[in-house]
């Protein structure tokens, strides 16, 4: 089963209980999504360089789609209350073998035997880590178009993104069935 990597988005940075409550949680046992925790103050987040960072989880979840991965750690995420996924990203920079997941074609062997492949891009230490843009953008050239963001992760973005608009609204079923949407 493929390991999918992205960015999951959540309503609020981990307070200490919720953080507390995430590491002893068995869904999350595995390491395969991590958080980073600010200050107990949420007053000190100002301070912090990248603040929205703490509204980030890093998944690296191993499942058959990227659709499925996020939908399983959004699952989870309901465990830890007061948490609840908002939407996903998913960053230009990629290993050869993410990028070969979101293309589903291998590109190692490419990389080597084809002109014109892009270079790693600069400074990324000891693993080679490319801008899945311009692989994107050279499929393309060579006849094997990728799209710039996969259509799953639309999926799951958007989804995350309408769950959390209606979340607490006051819709009349009528009205999400009008919208295609199931009634709960």
């Amino acid at each position: 089963m493929p390991e999918c990597s992205f960015t999951l988005l959540v309503n609020q940075p981990l307070t200490a209980e919720q953080a507390d409550a995430f590491d002893h949680c068995d869904a999350f046992a595995d390491g395969s999504v991590s958080y980073l925790l600010g200050p107990e103050n949420s007053g000190d987040y100002k301070r912090v360089s990248d603040a929205s960072a703490l509204k980030e989880l890093s998944c690296d979840i191993d499942a058959p789609t990227l659709l499925d991965a996020v939908a399983q750690v959004a699952r989870d995420l309901r465990l830890i209350p007061g948490l609840r996924a908002v939407g996903v990203r998913y960053d230009d920079i990629v290993t050869l073998e993410e990028a070969a997941q979101r293309c589903g074609r291998e590109l190692a062997r490419q990389r080597k035997e084809s002109a014109g492949f892009p270079d790693p891009e600069p400074g990324t230490g000891g693993t080679e880590f490319y801008s899945w843009r311009k692989i994107a953008e050279w499929l393309a050239r060579t006849g094997d178009a990728a799209p710039e963001t996969p259509f799953d992760l639309l999926i799951a973005d958007r989804a995350l993104r309408l769950a959390d608009a209606l979340e607490g609204a006051d819709v009349p079923p009528g009205t999400l069935r009008s919208l295609g949407l199931p009634v709960t």
